[in-house]
């Protein structure tokens, strides 16, 4: 491919999903941009082609030249920074911004509020929680970023609220993003494979609350404290006992609600999510809904009627008094760390867990704790199973499968009525699935076959 260089551009990144939602953003707008991929035969290329046969697209290694010559650079979040050619570019002052940046831009233009959700667990829960309030409410919303549609795909006129779940590789490349409410739920290690340190994650993480109106802040976690100016409103939200005007769990005749301050607005079993992670993200979706000025009637009957998510938790069955319960999302130590810690102090029995994977160079050793308390047989399968198991040995009994049928199958044998067995894997997926669900989709196939 020959590009006149005097001719300026924006360079796309990536010909994935979201490549290409920028590609058709950009078309939309009348741009000149081209399209690089390191891939031969990325997934939307022939549909890229159909859509827009005039459009450049360059596939291999990434040039040089075509970094420094354009005028900006959109780069997918499966891109790292640490691209040696993206490294260049930065230092050549080419502007390097994310499909978030492009989207944030035009929902400010329209006047569009954006309530922004990150966090190493529970963010599409809570993004799509407060989605399910806002429609309650009868507003036009947007529901999308890292969970379902991408961002730029959802720009319309008529829309009166956008509701996005935003992942630390989306935010490492945003700049600016000017949230009316943004919210990080939670920080512990995720992606260590890509980041150097806890703490380069944790600033990614953080780009959310860049030029924010008002920021929602987990108090049990201080990693999600944000350096915002005194101008800026936060709302807390706590498994403990709120303070005035904050959000947390109080205790009334024996019943836990969530409430505000002194004030309880609904009890806990009324909630139709279960677990009690499941109690922080409702809590968050207050705090969030609040300071997005959503109706507290339109929220409380959201948290009656939301179920949840697929492979967040999910109920699959229960055969003989064993429940299981597929939480394949569970994609990080983090994850798999609530799910048992949520879900183990309501059992008469015992977790029998199935983890392993492609652990992404995450630290283990913080499953120690809730699997020694909750855990009586740990399934390990994948390729980072050995990991696992070193970190966990005397924990509980661990024993390696070859694959997930033969993970499923001696849960089953092995369980008793009050057990539970729980897929939570704590580690990505793409050592045998194309995705965690479909890791999900096969482990509820596997269990209902046992019926």
């Amino acid at each position: 491919m020959t590009l006149i260089v005097s001719d300026r551009y924006s360079l796309i990144i990536g010909l994935g999903v979201t490549g290409f939602s920028c590609a058709q953003y950009l078309e939309r707008q009348g741009e000149r941009f081209c399209v690089v991929d390191s891939r031969q035969d990325p997934p939307f290329l022939q549909q890229l082609k159909s859509e827009q046969p005039d459009t450049l697209i360059h596939l291999g290694d990434f040039a040089l030249d075509l970094c420094l010559n354009a005028s900006q650079i959109i780069l997918s979040p499966g891109v790292s920074l640490q691209e040696p050619v993206l490294v260049e570019a930065t230092k050549a002052g080419v502007p390097i911004r994310s499909d978030i940046d492009l989207f944030a831009q035009a929902a400010r233009k329209a006047c569009v509020p954006i309530v922004a959700i990150t966090g190493s667990n529970a963010k599409s829960t809570v993004t799509s929680l407060v989605g399910e309030m806002a429609k309650i409410a009868n507003l036009n919303v947007a529901i999308g970023g890292n969970l379902g549609v991408p961002s730029v795909s959802l720009l319309d006129a008529d829309i009166d609220l956008y509701v996005m779940e935003l992942s630390s590789f989306q935010l490492e490349s945003t700049t600016g993003l000017g949230a009316s409410v943004a919210c990080v739920l939670n920080v512990s290690p995720d992606h260590m494979d890509r980041y150097h340190n806890l703490m380069r994650y944790h600033q990614a993480k953080h780009r959310i609350f860049q030029a924010c109106k008002a920021a929602v802040v987990n108090a049990d976690d201080a990693l999600t404290n944000p350096l915002v100016p005194d101008t800026v409103t936060q709302t807390r939200f706590s498994l403990g006992e709120p303070d005035v005007g904050q959000f947390g769990v109080l205790t009334k005749n024996g019943e836990k609600w969530l409430a505000k301050g002194t004030q309880c607005i609904i009890p806990v079993h009324q909630m139709s999510l279960n677990g009690g992670h499941n109690i922080a993200n409702g809590l968050a979706a207050l705090a969030i809904g609040e300071a997005s000025g959503l109706p507290m009637d339109a929220m409380i009957r959201a948290l009656t009627t939301f179920t949840g998510l697929p492979h967040r938790c999910e109920h699959v069955t229960n055969i003989d008094g064993v429940s299981y319960i597929n939480d394949s999302k569970g994609t990080n130590v983090g994850a798999t760390v609530a799910a048992i810690e949520g879900l183990g102090p309501d059992l008469t029995g015992k977790i029998i867990l199935i983890a392993g994977g492609v652990g992404k160079g995450a630290d283990f050793s913080d499953l120690s704790i809730p699997v020694s308390k909750y855990c009586k047989q740990i399934l390990l399968i994948g390729a980072d199973a050995q990991k696992i198991e070193k970190v966990l040995v005397d924990k509980a009994l661990s024993i390696h499968a070859k694959d997930m049928s033969t993970a499923v199958s001696m849960a089953h044998a092995n369980a008793v009525s009050g057990d539970l067995v729980l897929l939570s894997p704590a580690c990505a997926s793409f050592d045998a699935y194309d995705g965690f669900e479909a890791r999900g989709r096969h482990f509820s196939q596997l269990v209902r076959a046992l019926l």
